[in-house]
């Protein structure tokens, strides 16, 4: 079997664009990416949920009037899974299960306290990023703002599949 990490074929489009991108690079990027993440996780730790419950939590945010079956999609879990999520999650305040049009569909809803813990943790997060940019001279924060966006838009083109199914740029989504 071959490791998913062996070097690729020198004639694969992959192993060029190795060659083309400086490896210490790929190693700033790298490490400033787990530092952003360990700034991402740091405050979670704080948060009355779980990373898992967050997640659920953005995801109903993000696909207004999904239903339970639509949310272990997202999650690519078992819908059993999912309900359990869900079950914690309302009996925490969080989410709603609300009836559609017929009684045997269950739209998730987030509640007043949902919204609220997930409007908390963007202002932490944009709080804790402004902290850290304004110590940057102007010149830096604006290169790191072009280079951020055509990061973005290179991510976005070769619609890069990251964890929870959907493409680049949607693992950190709104918040």
């Amino acid at each position: 079997m071959v490791s998913p990490y062996a070097s690729p074929a020198p004639d694969d489009v992959s192993a060029r664009a190795q060659r083309e991108v400086p490896e210490p690079l790929v190693e700033a990027i790298e490490d400033s990416a787990s530092f952003l993440a360990a700034i991402w996780n740091r405050e979670k730790a704080g948060l009355p949920t779980s990373a898992a419950q967050l997640h659920v939590l953005l995801i109903i945010e993000r696909h207004r009037d999904i239903n339970l079956s639509g949310l272990a999609t997202q999650l690519g879990a078992l819908v059993s899974s999912a309900s359990r999520l869900c079950d914690r999650l309302e009996a925490a305040g969080f989410l709603h299960r609300v009836h559609g049009t017929s009684r045997r569909a269950v739209i998730l809803r987030l509640s007043p306290e949902g919204r609220d813990l997930l409007d908390r943790l963007r202002w932490q997060r944009r709080e804790d990023l402004a902290r850290i940019l304004a110590r940057m001279p102007p010149a830096a924060r604006t290169a790191l703002a072009t280079g951020l966006a055509q990061f973005r838009a290179a991510a976005g083109k070769n619609s890069l599949p990251l964890p929870g199914g959907g493409p680049a740029g949607e693992m950190f989504g709104p918040v």
